[in-house]
């Protein structure tokens, strides 16, 4: 006797029992915060306006920030999938910490007009740092971060923890994607 039919339906059943009782979660893009998550959403204003004043790059300046170009420039970009923009680091805030409401880089991005705008914040780690204190790699807003290996863009002995987040510059890629197709460097 052939089953096959008899598997097919059995299967079409319980995908469709599945997808009541487990209805999908609506589509979102890389990283973006799901909508009922309100403790993220609190996070992510209290980080806004505790970042606020470094709208102004020069407000940045006098709290430690120093410009931390990759090995190509001032302003990282990579065809085909955006740009990060300009990155000024606060050397201080490197260690196994994080501070949500202190990040380590802040990103500018430069329009036509030529001053920078804030556009998204970037949490670092060195990874051997991490690692010696923390059995898996760090998380922050719920989202785990990324390993960036030597050699890098930076041109980094080590390698580093990151996150970013476009809470400045919208991002059709998602809130914590690495590159914003909306900046570029030219």
């Amino acid at each position: 006797m052939n089953t096959r039919p008899l598997h097919a339906l059995t299967l079409g059943m319980a995908l469709t029992v599945a997808s009541t009782v487990f209805p999908l979660a609506p589509a979102m893009a890389h990283g973006d915060p799901p909508e009922g998550d309100l403790a993220l959403h609190q996070l992510l204003a209290h980080v806004r306006t505790a970042t606020r004043p470094f709208n102004d790059v020069q407000a940045a300046i006098v709290a430690g920030y120093v410009t931390f170009p990759d090995l190509s420039g001032d302003c990282v970009a990579q065809p085909g999938q955006g740009g990060m923009g300009i990155h000024y680091l606060n050397s201080a805030l490197l260690d196994a910490e994080l501070d949500p409401l202190r990040p380590e880089l802040l990103v500018y991005r430069k329009p036509s007009t030529g001053d920078h705008e804030l556009a998204a914040l970037e949490y670092v780690v060195p990874a051997p740092v991490w690692d010696a204190v923390h059995p898996q790699p760090p998380v922050l807003f719920g989202h785990p971060f990324h390993l960036l290996r030597t050699p890098n863009r930076y041109g980094t002995t080590a390698p580093l923890y990151t996150l970013h987040v476009w809470l400045w510059e919208p991002n059709r890629n998602g809130l914590f994607n690495d590159w914003n197709p909306a900046v570029s460097c030219d």
